[in-house]
């Protein structure tokens, strides 16, 4: 089975040393979790995946790392606009390019500027203008604050260099930032939306 190394940092044929399989008669999948190493570093990783009863066991060539914990984040609920660019900001980040990461991650924010309709021309005005309209709050402005200043960093020509840590970091922030402005407002509006309804249908004349 194909699993990402996080010690590696790419994707290998891992060695499978034991394998624990759930069957749930209630569910149409099985569930398989793997104890395997990497053939490169000979650490230890745990991959899992499910499989449906009509699949094909030849098409289950990869799985999802499960420990150490594998980077997720919410592809769907995230626009294209922004999500093309985390996808390419990992890229840069595994091939060892940490400046183009940080750019990347930049390109990220301004995503969110453009599908918020912010006015601004620029990434700083366009930051601000999303704290003023309460898109984002005062923690994950100053997040993107940083954002946009390695982002500078990395997109102009100096001595100054976005080291590895710091890249992983800015990373890491992205993701958090489209999922605090995309999928966790959406997930409390549900919420609030859900309690209201229960709330009217009490409120009705019996």
């Amino acid at each position: 089975m194909i699993i990402e190394c996080s010690y590696c940092e790419v994707r290998v044929f891992g060695t499978v040393i034991a394998e624990h399989v759930t069957r749930d008669p209630d569910v149409p999948y099985t569930s398989y979790v793997q104890l395997m190493e990497c053939p490169r570093c000979k650490n230890t990783l745990i991959g899992g995946y499910d499989r449906f009863y009509d699949e094909d066991p030849e098409d289950m060539n990869e799985v999802v790392r499960l420990w150490p914990n594998q980077e997720i984040f919410s592809p769907l609920d995230i626009p294209e606009i922004c999500r093309v660019s985390i996808v390419e900001a990992k890229l840069c980040y595994k091939a060892k390019a940490f400046s183009a990461t940080a750019v990347m991650c930049g390109r990220v924010l301004e995503g969110i500027c453009k599908h918020h309709g912010t006015t601004s021309k620029n990434l700083f005005a366009g930051i601000k203008e999303l704290r003023e309209n309460k898109i984002i709050d005062e923690r994950i402005y100053l997040w993107s604050e940083q954002l946009r200043h390695h982002r500078n960093i990395g997109a102009h020509a100096s001595e100054e260099k976005v080291a590895k840590e710091d890249a992983k970091d800015l990373l890491e922030f992205v993701i958090a930032i489209c999922d605090y402005v995309f999928v966790l407002n959406k997930k409390f509006d549900a919420f609030m939306s859900r309690k209201q309804q229960i709330e009217d249908l009490k409120n009705l004349p019996s």
